[in-house]
């Protein structure tokens, strides 16, 4: 097995290794070279001090100094370094009392989560896989570092990390494992809403998206949220694609859409995500089951409302889910025809926007005697004449239908 280290943290690594300590690198960055893929983070466990690491290097930050977490700068790139640790107590159900580090790497993987998560490698001591993570990537398996109640019990939210790996990585939980997210489901309520909105999100936009329908089956949804456990009462189980565009706004419209926009902007609220999202997502929750035209006045005024791009993403939305029950094969070829009338629109670069108006507020105040919101009113009943026309969009031609409106008669 070769498993190929950037400079940098090979020479972390050897710099640990000539001072007389053990240096491995860790957890998901092992776990995804196995699996052939580049990993995001490179998480470095050694069996230096805090303290020691921080006079091997010369650019170091006390990340996380209390947990044993030390950053190394590398060519302006950290690389956090920590101390093999064994955790004590979890009083919250999320994170540990106290750490008591230790100079056994084994003890320090004991403490991890799922057993692709748990192995570690270096160099010159290769791979050190004491739970198997190897043989369950290869069956395609997430189980639990020994008894998963107590992992669960120690963090409530590698439930549902146990769930978004299923998706992301199209694997199997193992049984027990299942049944013991099923039994301390309850738990979740002790995990901020920030952190349970993370796993949520990073599951709908994996490849396999449908595996949401697990957060319900495991009994977890109820203590997602009250709105969010909603969903299921009726036995409704989210039917989605992961062939969807992988856009947050867009994922969760996908899995919202049902929900209707007040209940989908209620959900997410609670969820906190940031305000951007929420409002994309309500509009394409409130728009995806509206029928479209194919005539282009009426595409202008969709781009208009949504923005050309959310316009886009609602084409996306419409074209990922037909074929489902929603929306009949039929449509597809309809919302692709749409598209290119969309495309072409963007191209003769037609006025979509009051700030693309030939008129502005000031113009309307000079030619009239409105002010406030009349001439916003005003602004509006000529870009929807543009809309219809872009031809329209003509200083002297909107002159002429400003003095012909009967709103300044």
């Amino acid at each position: 097995m070769r498993i190929e280290i950037p400079f940098a943290v090979r020479q972390i690594l050897e710099k640990l290794g000539q001072s007389g300590y053990e240096g491995y690198i860790v957890g998901g960055c092992v776990r995804d070279m196995l699996l052939g893929r580049s990993p995001e983070d490179w998480d470095i466990t050694t069996s230096a001090r805090p303290e020691q690491v921080k006079e091997l290097f010369k650019r170091t930050i006390d990340t996380g100094i209390q947990h044993g977490t030390v950053t190394v700068m590398m060519d302006h790139v950290g690389y956090e370094v920590t101390t093999y640790r064994v955790d004590g107590t979890y009083s919250d159900g999320r994170h540990p009392d106290q750490v008591v580090f230790t100079p056994s790497l084994i003890e320090d993987l004991k403490r991890r989560d799922f057993t692709i998560n748990a192995m570690a490698y270096s160099p010159a001591a290769g791979l050190v896989d004491e739970f198997q993570g190897q043989e369950d990537l290869r069956a395609g398996i997430i189980r639990c570092v020994g008894n998963p109640a107590e992992r669960f019990s120690e963090d409530a939210l590698r439930m549902l990390r146990a769930i978004r790996f299923s998706a992301q990585l199209g694997f199997e939980i193992d049984p027990k494992t299942l049944e013991a997210i099923r039994l301390l489901a309850a738990n979740l309520e002790k995990v901020s809403r920030e952190r349970v909105q993370v796993e949520l999100t990073k599951l709908l936009m994996s490849a396999n998206p449908q595996r949401m329908s697990l957060v319900y089956d495991t009994g977890l949804a109820p203590f997602v949220g009250e709105a969010f456990g909603g969903l299921g009462e009726t036995g409704w189980r989210p039917s989605l694609s992961g062939g969807l565009p992988v856009k947050k706004p867009l994922r969760w419209a996908a899995f919202l859409r049902e929900a209707g926009p007040e209940q989908a902007r209620k959900i997410l609220k609670g969820l906190m995500l940031d305000n951007d999202t929420i409002s994309r997502t309500e509009t394409l929750v409130r728009f995806w089951a509206v029928p479209l035209s194919e005539k282009k006045p009426d595409i202008r005024r969709g781009m208009s409302v949504m923005g050309a791009e959310l316009f886009g993403d609602l084409l996306d939305l419409k074209e990922g889910l037909a074929g489902s029950k929603e929306t009949e094969e039929a449509k597809t070829e309809e919302i692709r025809r749409i598209r290119l009338l969309k495309d072409e629109i963007l191209a003769d670069g037609d006025c979509l926007s009051l700030k693309d108006l030939a008129l502005t507020g000031r113009d309307v105040m000079e030619e009239t005697e409105l002010r406030g919101p009349l001439v916003g009113q005003c602004l509006n009943r000529l870009l929807q004449l543009v809309l219809e026309d872009p031809k329209r969009n003509q200083r002297e031609y909107l002159l002429q239908s400003l003095r012909e409106f009967s709103i300044i008669e």
